[in-house]
């Protein structure tokens, strides 16, 4: 099967602002040195799919030079690349109106390639998957149409598009977000949330986008309209995520997925970083995380004195930190942060080239790349002193935006 992968990064994230005041919501960094689109792409690559259209539009800029930077194949291989697709506007002068829309104006990318299957998936989520499971499964029960799914609480299906379906996983009905959900086949209580990735005969999927495009009382989106359509013409069926399985993963590992689309939920994905046994294993050789290399020295920690000892404690440390007589506990560091003596960092996400002065203090805070923190400065322990200068979530995560760059400090 020769597959050619579409994958969709032109979201604007706002409920992830200001993480996405400057940046695409895939090309925020994740876990101390990704960004959150390196997941799909490794999905796919480490699945043996080198044939990816990454398709932009909000704030690209940030997204696009990463992928510069950490995906480039090299041209000796034509069928092996991930190129990135502004809007071409090719259907008018409209950004993309929904994602539907956005496959239809790129119609020509699945026309010039002839893939023998078309794999459309997101690129704001937090997971691993072996996609040629999905496949076998797809081709297995001669699907035209197979959506990936994740089992949830009933209590939580009206947050999701959720589809219905037989004993055989034959999809009936494809609802977006209901009040009065559909429960799975045999488990009461549960039901069948689509994760946002399909698989497509590219027949099928080209009639249907070009039918779509021309109904004018279509929201050309994936879930409210295509899919619903195609359900009654076309065998669609539901691939269960729960049965997929990675090589070298534990029981603890199985089945791990984030929609990482608010502040707190993108916290908590990086707070399942620092266990002992994570949720989310990235040290899986089998499966290796792939991102752009930067040429940084390892971290190192400095000073051992009472009450001047460089130590990290159940966290996560990127390349090139210096943690310089301060403490770190259960947070997650990214490249080059300097922590100077004497300050504390807890239960906290700090992004690249932060600079924390001595004597700061923080706590429950998202702190985002070439912040200064200056010396003293207190941060999470006084919520609405942090209200009137950054952004705090309703659970009291406080927010800090983007910092201009800067000169690192000399230790």
């Amino acid at each position: 099967m020769r597959t050619l992968a579409l994958v969709m990064a032109g979201g604007q994230g706002t409920r992830l602002h200001p993480l996405t005041r400057d940046r695409a919501k895939p090309a925020v960094p994740f876990g101390g040195k990704y960004r959150i689109i390196d997941f799909v792409l490794s999905n796919l690559v480490n699945s043996g799919i080198y044939a990816i259209y990454v398709l932009v539009q909000w704030r690209s800029q940030s997204l696009i030079e990463h992928l510069k930077d950490g995906w480039q194949f090299g041209g000796m291989l034509p069928d092996h690349f991930v190129i990135p697709v502004p809007a071409q506007m090719r259907m008018g002068e409209l950004w993309y109106q929904g994602t539907a829309d956005a496959i239809f104006q790129n119609l020509n990318l699945i026309d010039d390639t002839k893939p023998d299957l078309v794999a459309v998936f997101g690129a704001d989520h937090i997971y691993r998957m072996d996609i040629q499971q999905m496949i076998e499964f797809h081709m297995e029960r001669k699907a035209a149409v197979t959506v990936a799914t994740l089992p949830v609480n009933v209590d939580e299906a009206n947050q999701f598009g959720i589809v219905q379906v037989d004993s055989g996983l034959r999809v009936s009905n494809f609802v977006e977000k209901p009040d009065n959900p559909p429960q799975m086949p045999g488990a009461p209580g549960r039901s069948l949330a689509s994760m946002g990735n399909y698989l497509f005969s590219p027949e099928v999927l080209r009639e249907a986008l070009i039918e779509d495009s021309i109904n004018e009382n279509s929201n050309h989106d994936f879930g409210r309209d295509l899919l619903p359509a195609l359900i009654n013409r076309v065998p669609v069926y539901a691939y269960n995520f729960m049965t997929n399985r990675i090589r070298g993963d534990s029981e603890v590992n199985l089945s791990y997925w984030r929609d990482v689309g608010t502040l707190d939920t993108y916290y908590e994905a990086n707070m399942d970083l620092r266990d002992a046994r994570p949720h989310l294993n990235l040290y899986n050789a089998y499966w290796p995380l792939r991102t752009a290399y930067y040429d940084q020295p390892p971290a190192k920690f400095v000073f051992d004195e009472n009450g001047r000892r460089g130590l990290a404690l159940h966290s996560v440390i990127g390349e090139g930190c210096i943690v310089s007589g301060g403490a770190i506990r259960n947070s997650v560091l990214g490249r080059s942060v300097v922590v100077h003596s004497y300050s504390l960092v807890e239960d906290s996400v700090v992004m690249d080239y932060v600079d924390i002065g001595r004597h700061a203090k923080i706590r429950r805070a998202i702190i985002d790349k070439n912040v200064y923190v200056p010396e003293g400065e207190e941060i999470g322990y006084d919520l609405e002193r942090d209200r009137q200068r950054f952004f705090v979530t309703d659970s009291g995560l406080v927010v800090i935006p983007k910092g201009p760059k800067r000169e690192r400090s000399v230790l």
